[in-house]
């Protein structure tokens, strides 16, 4: 099977990588092992929160120059200054023509209402999730909130306590009916995704809808956790219509209805473009000739190999073993790559678990472009992106779906380049 660029993980950087190549001609296919990370996201993408140095960024853009000073191999340092501001700018173009509708934008950050009722900053956020453009209040004072009877995973009384710390008082209201009281019958299916489905139905949304209006009363808007329909997306609209009020979605604890909703969106885009995407498959070794990989092979195609011009290693870090860590290092398993990790396992981690810790900011050693390396020679057509990078922590710095998202394009652009200079006539 021969292809131009071949991307290893079907997360936010793949897909990225994916679709912009697509796009522009290439033929591409995604190797994916399963669920990525963007199953358990909370509907918001962070491009800088805080400095390496705990310093809080509102304004990502004026905060790279020192970032860079801070930290020479963080993936935006690659990138450079003007780079990174190019590309942050483009990202949201890029999703607005994916089919991804978001708040906020590159300039300041805004504050996206976490799982637990509390503020934190981003960069952009899915389109019908409660923001704020002030850390320390709400857009709205007389909420009602409400939730599905038996779901566990979404923290009315929490959320209520917290809104009231900023000025809002909430009511607190149950939803139940029929076919919600059918799935309740086993615990385990009262989750997001199952709950989901429910609003899949049309009958199920008028329900829903006439519960609202009923019980909502004197409340100025109301909330709702992100179970509005696993395969659709006018449900939020369909309610505000019907109800005439305004009506905001809180993300749950996971799995994230909104961040399968992206993954769904993205994955069709990419196919749409002609892109392959194999789900349930593991890449398991490669064959290398000098400085260049010239195929891999996978578990479910055996001897096959996929051929291919460029590779993009896009696996992410420990949760989707990107990254293993064993008792003596940290290791890439497929192409065995050049990994940056203290020697001292004592030196991975802190004892305050609510510190920075160490190994989140171990990853692959790459050159400015990307481009991997394996006893410090560099692969010519390997490419790393995402959470697999090294030096940047993506929970304290607030960072992750930016560095993603922007290496994910900086590589695409890497290899188009390329390819032009090749296609290119000789002088």
């Amino acid at each position: 099977m021969k292809f131009d660029t071949i991307i290893i993980g079907g997360g936010l950087s793949g897909l990225i990588s994916g679709i912009y190549l697509s796009q522009r001609g290439q033929r591409c296919v995604i190797i994916s092992s399963g669920q990525s990370a963007l199953h358990f996201s909370s509907g918001s993408f962070d491009l800088l929160n805080n400095l390496p140095d705990g310093t809080s960024v509102q304004k990502p853009l004026d905060a790279i120059s020192e970032l860079v000073k801070q930290a020479p191999t963080h993936p935006y340092a690659k990138l450079g200054e003007t780079k990174f501001k190019e590309l942050a700018r483009q990202a949201e173009e890029f999703l607005k023509n994916a089919g991804i509708s978001t708040q906020g934008d590159h300039e300041e950050n805004h504050y996206r209402v976490t799982p637990m009722g509390t503020l934190k900053p981003t960069w952009l956020t899915l389109k019908n999730l409660l923001i704020s453009e002030n850390e320390k209040c709400l857009p709205i004072q007389h909420p009602g909130i409400f939730n599905i009877t038996g779901f566990l995973d979404f923290y009315t009384r929490f959320i209520a306590d917290e809104f009231l710390k900023m000025g809002a008082k909430c009511s607190i209201h149950s939803i139940n009916f029929p076919a919600l009281e059918n799935l309740r019958k086993n615990p385990t299916e009262m989750r997001s995704v199952n709950i989901a489905r429910v609003f899949d139905k049309q009958e199920n949304i008028k329900e829903l809808a006439r519960i609202l209006k009923a019980e909502s009363g004197d409340c100025d808007s109301i909330i709702l956790p992100a179970i509005t329909g696993l395969n659709r997306e006018d449900v939020v609209d369909y309610l505000r219509k019907e109800i005439n009020k305004p009506i905001y979605l809180l993300p749950t604890l996971p799995p994230s209805v909104p961040g399968i909703h992206t993954q769904q969106k993205l994955r069709s885009v990419f196919q749409q473009n002609g892109g392959v995407f194999m789900l349930g498959d593991n890449v398991l070794r490669a064959d290398i000739k000098g400085n260049r990989i010239s195929q891999i092979y996978s578990f479910n195609h055996g001897d096959i190999p996929f051929v291919g011009q460029n590779f993009i290693l896009a696996t992410g870090s420990y949760f989707s073993q990107g990254l293993i860590a064993s008792t003596e290092k940290i290791y890439e398993p497929i192409f065995d790559l050049d990994v940056t990790f203290a020697p001292n396992r004592t030196q991975w981690y802190n004892s305050d678990v609510f510190d920075a810790q160490p190994y989140q900011s171990f990853g692959i050693k790459t050159d400015s472009t990307f481009r991997c390396t394996r006893e410090g020679k560099i692969f010519e057509n390997l490419y790393a992106a995402g959470a697999i990078l090294e030096g940047f922590n993506p929970l304290k710095e607030g960072c992750g779906a930016g560095v993603s998202i922007l290496s994910a394009m900086y590589i695409a652009e890497q290899i188009l380049s390329k390819k032009k200079s090749h296609e290119s006539p000789t002088t």
